[in-house]
C-alpha cells in the first residue's frame, strides 16, 4: 500500500506487509475465526493462526478528517472481534472518524522475536495510516489508536515508544513516526511487573520465565516521559482480569510528565466491558465520555480548544 493509493471504503482490507511479515518466515498457520456465544443475536467471535497482518476499513458518511487504529484485545493468544473491533469502529464512524481495525499477529504462535511481533504490526498500521492520509483526505496530525486490554498494551508502547526499531524498514512509510496524535484505552493491560501484570497476556508475549530487563522493557508505566499524546482511560474497580492497578499506574506516571488526558473509574464493570457489555451499568457513559473529550482536543473539528493537564 502507498500514499498514492485511492481513499479506502468500508469493508476494504489492507495488508501491512509486502510479502512476509518480519520474523514470520517459515510460520505455516491456519487462520480460524471461532464463535464463543451461544446466542444467535449477540456474536463474540475470536481470530487466531495470523500470519499475514492487515487492517480493515470502516469510513464514515460524513468524515471529519480524524482516522483511528483500533486494536482490540484477547490476552495476546487470541483476537476478540464484535464487542472490542467492529462496534468500536461503528461507534467512531458515527463521530465524523474513520476506523482501521487491526488483525495482528499473535506472540505465541511460532513468530520470531515473539515479544515485537504486535508492536511490529502495530507500528506499521500507524505509519500506513499516515503515509496514506493526505491522499485519503485524512489529517496524518488527527490519526489515533483505541485499544481494549491487551490491545491497550500496544497504543501505550506505541504512545511511550513509538520509534523504538523492532523491524528493519520496508519502504519510505517506515520513516514516518508510528506514535498516535491521541489514545483511548480501556481497561489495558499497562505492566509487565511482577503483582501488577495480567498473567496470561505476560506469558504469551514474553514467555514462561521472562527476565527482570524484559519485564521492565515491556511495562509501559516505566516507558512515560513527556512526548506521551493525550490519553483518554477508562476502567472498572471490579476488574478481575486486568487489575485496575494497570490504568492507575499509567495514569500516575501521565500526571508526573504533565501528559493532557482524562482518567475515568467505575466501580462496575468488570473486564471487556466494549460498549454493549457496558449497558444499564454507569461504565455505559465512557463513550459520551470519551467523544467530549476528543471534541475538546480538536479531534472531531479539527481545532483544539485546550489541552488541561491530567486528571
Amino acid at each position: 500500500m502507498s500514499a498514492l493509493a485511492p481513499a479506502p471504503r468500508t469493508r476494504d482490507v489492507l495488508p501491512l506487509w509486502t510479502g512476509t511479515a518480519p520474523g514470520s518466515e517459515g510460520v505455516a498457520l491456519e487462520r480460524r475465526i471461532t464463535e464463543r456465544s451461544a446466542q444467535a443475536f449477540w456474536p463474540d467471535r475470536i481470530v487466531t493462526g495470523i500470519t499475514r497482518p492487515e487492517m480493515t476499513a470502516f469510513m464514515p458518511d460524513r468524515p471529519n478528517g480524524a482516522a483511528v487504529l483500533v486494536v482490540p484485545g484477547g490476552g495476546y493468544s487470541r483476537i476478540v472481534l464484535d464487542k472490542e473491533a467492529g462496534e468500536m469502529a461503528l461507534w467512531l464512524n458515527g463521530l465524523g472518524v474513520a476506523a482501521f481495525v487491526l488483525e495482528y499477529r499473535l506472540p505465541g504462535e511460532g513468530h520470531a522475536d515473539r515479544a515485537a511481533v504486535p508492536l511490529q504490526d502495530a507500528q506499521r498500521a500507524l505509519r500506513l495510516l499516515r503515509a496514506g492520509a493526505p491522499a485519503w483526505g485524512l489529517d496524518p496530525a488527527r490519526v489515533g489508536f483505541l485499544g481494549c486490554s491487551a490491545g491497550g498494551h500496544m497504543g501505550a508502547l506505541l504512545a511511550t515508544c513509538p520509534d523504538r526499531t523492532v523491524y528493519a524498514p520496508r519502504d519510505a512509510a517506515d520513516a514516518l513516526s508510528a506514535r498516535p496524535d491521541f489514545e483511548i484505552l480501556l481497561y489495558p493491560v499497562i505492566s509487565m511487573a511482577d503483582g501488577l501484570a495480567h498473567d496470561g497476556s505476560r506469558e504469551c508475549l514474553l514467555g514462561p520465565a521472562p527476565s527482570a530487563e524484559e519485564k521492565i522493557r515491556w511495562s509501559a508505566e516505566r516507558l512515560v516521559g513527556p512526548d506521551v499524546p493525550p490519553s483518554f482511560l477508562v476502567a472498572a474497580r471490579d476488574d478481575a482480569t486486568v487489575p485496575v492497578e494497570n490504568t492507575l499506574h499509567y495514569a500516575a506516571a501521565l500526571q508526573h510528565h504533565g501528559i493532557a488526558g482524562e482518567l475515568h473509574v467505575f466501580d462496575a464493570g468488570g473486564h471487556g466491558f466494549g460498549i454493549r457489555d457496558a449497558r444499564q451499568l454507569p461504565v455505559s457513559a465512557w463513550p459520551r465520555l470519551a467523544a467530549a473529550w476528543l471534541d475538546s482536543c480538536g479531534v472531531l473539528e479539527g481545532r483544539g480548544k485546550g489541552k488541561a493537564s491530567f486528571s
